[in-house]
């Protein structure tokens, strides 16, 4: 009995770690405004995998709440929307980045400066996280 505890335990880390080995997170920068400003997180999310990836939210320790949004231009009106879900296809990436997809955190709950680093862990519908760091950046950083 013991010894299919510790089978079973073996598979499910080894399943819940292979999806993780498909995602990439690059580039990962936050957009820091000055005071209490939200802050904007851009990444790009690689899915190296053969199953789609549906990514749901984001949380950080140095922020309240974190939101994902895209921007969008209709009609000569810029909008911002908030978004449940991103899903990421298999070999495809999704840029989040100005004027599309991105992140927004909100309500600082530490000092965040220039060049600090921040944690934030991307949540995806299968249970699984992300953690990835985010390097704070100028907000004329793109």
């Amino acid at each position: 009995m013991l010894r299919f505890r510790y089978l079973s335990l073996a598979l499910l880390l080894a399943v819940s770690t292979g999806a993780l080995a498909d995602l990439e997170a690059k580039d990962a920068r936050l957009r820091l405004l000055p005071g209490n400003l939200p802050a904007a997180g851009y990444f790009s999310l690689t899915n190296t995998g053969s199953q789609p990836i549906v990514l749901i939210g984001a949380q950080s320790p140095a922020y309240a709440e974190v939101m994902m949004h895209r921007s969008a231009v209709e009609n000569g009106t810029a909008s911002m929307q908030h978004v449940e879900q991103v899903e990421v296809a298999p070999g495809a990436t999704v840029n989040f980045a100005s004027g599309g997809y991105h992140l927004m955190l909100m309500q600082r709950q530490q000092p965040v400066a220039l060049g600090d680093q921040v944690e934030v862990t991307l949540q995806f519908a299968d249970g699984q996280s992300l953690p990835v760091t985010f390097t704070a950046v100028s907000p004329t950083t793109q």
